[in-house]
């Protein structure tokens, strides 16, 4: 699906609208191109640019054909662009934009697709042909193992057990930094003994001690939980899920 807002096309046709009303007719007898408004003009054709940029490929046609003649703060160049933004529009509406879409990639929903489909390969994995040797998941680093082979499928730069800042006296290390993202990821794994109060009170040290962190932006908490240990995951996830300092999320899974 076009990743392009017709909403967003029509207010940049509105803002050129309002550049071209800057227009101030040339003095008698003064030849040349009629004039606008030079800082208003720069801030419509840089964000429009920007805009397409962000949102077409490179090579599109309309990319390439706004920034070679939408260059100058001539009445005509912003006629020119508000005409390249119609046609955008009008291919949209006649579905011939989509191939020429560049879908921008999202780290935080290719971690969650791994998350929520772990447990569906660990069940494969347990299931080879003639009983051929596998990895059984049976404590936390096999889920880091199986974990750190997932991320590999989108992520280049993975870097595994990075020491974090001092909390209460102790350090620790994170279990993998995605540093081109400024993400941590921290696996949890229940287990008897461990329960969700406990995990709960794991996660909460993590997270004063991962905001801390030069590289850390946002905190993904991956809770393991195959047998059910915890009694509500949802409330685990809302009571520590927080946008203060660090972006943090919990999925208990599955």
């Amino acid at each position: 699906m076009s990743m392009i807002s017709i909403d967003r096309l029509q207010q940049l046709i509105q803002k050129g609208n309002s550049v071209l009303q800057t227009h101030r007719p040339n003095p008698p007898n003064v030849i040349g191109f009629p004039t606008l408004n030079s800082g208003a003009f720069t801030a419509w054709q840089t964000q429009v640019l920007n805009y397409l940029q962000t949102n077409l490929q490179s090579n599109n046609p309309y990319v390439i054909s706004f920034q070679k003649n939408v260059t100058k703060g001539y009445y005509s160049n912003v006629e020119q662009g508000i005409g390249i933004l119609n046609s955008i529009i009008e291919d949209i509406n006649l579905n011939q934009l989509e191939s020429d879409v560049e879908e921008k990639f999202n780290p935080k929903n290719s971690i969650l697709e791994i998350f929520d489909k772990f447990h569906q390969v660990v069940r494969i994995l347990r299931n080879r042909y003639d009983n051929r040797p596998t990895l059984n998941v049976t404590d936390e680093y096999d889920v880091q193992d199986l974990i750190h082979s997932l991320l590999a499928i989108y992520f280049d730069d993975i870097r595994p057990e990075e020491w974090t800042p001092s909390y209460a006296g102790k350090s620790s290390r994170m279990d993998f930094l995605l540093k081109d993202f400024k993400i941590v990821i921290e696996i949890k794994k229940t287990r008897n003994g461990l329960t969700g109060k406990e995990i709960g009170s794991q996660l909460i040290e993590d997270i004063e001690r991962y905001s801390k962190h030069q590289d850390c932006e946002t905190l993904l908490c991956f809770v393991y939980d195959p047998e059910g240990i915890v009694g509500n995951p949802r409330g685990l996830e809302n009571d520590l899920n927080r946008d203060e300092n660090i972006k943090v999320r919990v999925y208990v899974r599955p």
